[in-house]
């Protein structure tokens, strides 16, 4: 198999999807500068946090060009995701500009907390190959206070309050807001999906 590259873009859930993929029996090489990109097959963006950090640290470590010019299957978790648009209203920061439009707080609603957490149904937009055995309606676990919103590439919406993409994917890159490592078998179904997807 192709080397799998897990980005360090400093966020808390690292070792989890390390572990994650692990029990898929996969090894992932920890990457911490733009050389570690280099050879990789397939590259997962984890991250837990502010998006103004975590950009910083990107461009510390000689990420942010590497990410962008990547034309290997990508998938960005949580605030990895929201990495991979235009902009964040986090800090005001602009991001990686992979995919069209700003990321946005979450208004909540009567009785809704922001941010978002515990667990909550996917509902399909549109077929991807990264939902093959994913249930319309499956339930997977999400912390986050800010969101992207639904466009032409969202694969799966969630809703809180509003509705905001839960999926997204545009060409060889893909996001999920929620946290496969912690999402259980529907988690673990989406980390296997990845590990098979070609990018189309």
């Amino acid at each position: 198999m192709t080397t799998l590259a897990l980005v360090d873009a400093g966020g808390a859930n690292l070792g989890s999807v390390r572990y994650a993929l692990e029990r898929l029996g996969v090894e992932a090489r920890i990457v911490r500068d733009g050389d570690g990109l280099c050879d990789a097959g397939r590259i997962i963006l984890p991250g837990v946090g502010a998006a103004a950090p975590a950009m910083a640290l990107l461009r510390e470590r000689g990420l942010v060009e590497p990410l962008r010019a990547a034309t290997v299957p990508l998938l960005g978790i949580c605030l990895g995701m929201q990495l991979l648009f235009e902009s964040s209203d986090e800090g005001d920061v602009a991001c990686l500009g992979l995919l069209p439009g700003r990321v946005r707080k979450l208004r909540g609603g009567p009785g809704l907390r922001v941010p978002h957490m515990g667990w909550n149904g996917l509902e399909h937009v549109r077929d991807s190959a990264l939902l093959d055995g994913v249930a319309d309606g499956a339930s997977t676990y999400f912390v986050h206070g800010y969101a992207a919103p639904v466009t032409a590439d969202c694969v799966a919406a969630c809703t809180h309050g509003e509705r905001f993409a839960a999926m997204v994917q545009r060409g060889n890159v893909a996001g999920a807001q929620f946290h496969p490592e912690r999402s259980a078998t529907v988690g673990a179904q989406l980390l296997s999906n990845f590990l098979q997807w070609n990018g189309a």
